[in-house]
């Protein structure tokens, strides 16, 4: 597919730039941005896909599960003797 676009001065200049230090030519670089751009999004979807899947997940009892084994690993393997949930917060800071 053929594509036209009208660019600004400032992103002209800026491609021209980035193609001659790269060694490559203007029409070479879109390209590449324009796929980073598209890979970048399809990643950010799959992932906020994923949480959005966890979110939704209606087994309570696992949600509990994973959280008190998650605090757990965290206060267990830190370098300092000050736990990061004391269990007299719990409910009021965490």
């Amino acid at each position: 597919m053929t594509l036209t676009l009208d660019l600004s001065p400032e992103l002209e200049q800026y491609l021209l730039q980035e193609a001659s230090q790269r060694g490559l030519s203007v029409e070479v670089l879109a390209l590449k941005l324009l796929t980073n751009a598209i890979v970048l999004n399809q990643k950010q979807t799959a992932a906020v896909d994923l949480l959005q899947s966890w979110i939704d997940d209606e087994d309570e009892a696992e949600q509990q599960e994973t959280g008190q084994f998650l605090i757990q690993s965290l206060d267990s393997d830190r370098l300092s003797e000050r736990k990061l949930f004391p269990a007299e917060l719990k409910g009021i800071t965490w």
